[in-house]
């Protein structure tokens, strides 16, 4: 079975949080060092490979910043 694969755009993303919190597996972190092109702090999934693809983040994400497949 393929692994689920999400993709941040780094560039539509605010740093809202909203997808940190609903994380179930609480793999997203806003990236504290790093600036998108709208001066803030995107987020980036640390260990991508234990994504599950539950898909909640970009469910919940405003900015339509994140992708899902399973």
């Amino acid at each position: 079975m393929p692994m689920p694969r999400v993709k941040f755009n780094q560039d539509l993303c605010k740093g809202c949080g909203l997808c940190v919190s609903v994380c179930p597996q609480r793999l997203i972190q806003v990236q504290k060092r790093r600036l998108n092109d709208k001066g803030l702090h995107p987020v980036y999934v640390e260990q991508v490979d234990r994504c599950t693809g539950c898909g909640m983040c970009a469910t919940i994400c405003p900015d339509l910043a994140i992708e899902v497949w399973r």
